[in-house]
């Protein structure tokens, strides 16, 4: 009788070590991949906020104003807006008080920002090492798999006197089932990090711009 060859009855018949193996990797990808599927709503939000605040601050009037919309808006501040309201805000604090030089009110502004800056690149690389990781690891895991059930269908070839294709094949391709599925894990999480740091590295770039031109208009008015 012919065996079944599907992937299902592989999986099904594949030994209990092999069937944990594959579990792990089936696991792995689930996870990556809602992983994969928030950060790109994520790097979506943070890239659109980024567009958003650089036309409302290019096209203020007055930085208080700003200051206090933002303040009053009555929600968590993200990336670019959150760096103007943290640098402003030390800005504003440090003038007010007396014996400070201009250059110490904007190193005070300065650091206030790249605190805030810190934060939000650290946000948005939250769990992203766990797409690395995947991507590493999820084809040594399948070939781990591979290799048992490859080595389970030679054992059983010892008692046999004359072994043939046929009855190995099964053994085999229940085996080579667990590196295919590692490579379905592995692919698409190391795409996804590679574009998502390619990404971060971007917008950090961006915000390393926004923070150096609005130095410069804080130096502007702390000399005033």
């Amino acid at each position: 009788m012919q065996a079944d060859m599907s992937v299902w009855a592989l999986v099904v018949q594949a030994s209990p070590l092999v069937q944990f193996v594959m579990l792990v990797l089936v696991g792995a990808s689930i996870w990556s991949w809602a992983l994969i599927i928030r950060k790109r709503w994520e790097m979506g939000r943070a890239r659109a906020a980024a567009d958003e605040f650089e036309d409302r601050f290019w096209s203020a009037e007055d930085l208080t104003t700003l200051f206090n919309r933002v303040n009053n808006a009555g929600r968590e501040s993200r990336g670019m807006e959150r760096m103007f309201e943290a640098g402003f805000k030390e800005f504003a604090r440090l003038r007010k008080r007396e014996g400070f030089e201009p250059a110490s009110i904007l190193e005070g502004s300065q650091r206030a920002m790249r605190v805030a800056l810190s934060r939000e690149i650290d946000e948005l690389e939250d769990r992203l090492p766990f797409l690395a990781t995947v991507g590493s690891v999820s084809p040594y895991i399948g070939l781990f798999g591979t290799v048992w059930g490859i080595m389970n269908s030679f054992h059983a070839l010892g008692n046999v006197h004359q072994a043939t294709l046929a009855m190995v094949a099964p053994g085999i391709s229940e085996a080579l089932v667990a590196t295919a599925m590692g490579l379905f894990a592995a692919i698409p999480a190391v795409v996804a990090y590679n574009r998502y740091a390619t990404e971060i590295d971007r917008l950090y770039g961006r915000y390393e711009i926004f923070l150096e031109e609005f130095s410069a208009i804080l130096q502007r008015q702390a000399h005033a």
